[in-house]
């Protein structure tokens, strides 16, 4: 069995991980409706 306090580790290195990558996503959008704007 795998205990308990890897699988919290895992799952919240995983959630800001995608957190971060959300993040990185809505910037790199933003940016790009900008510049389509001028």
């Amino acid at each position: 069995m795998v205990p308990i306090a890897v699988v919290l580790i895992l799952m919240i290195s995983f959630g800001s991980f995608v957190v971060s990558l959300l993040g990185l996503v809505v910037a790199i959008v933003k940016l790009a409706v900008k510049n389509n704007r001028h």
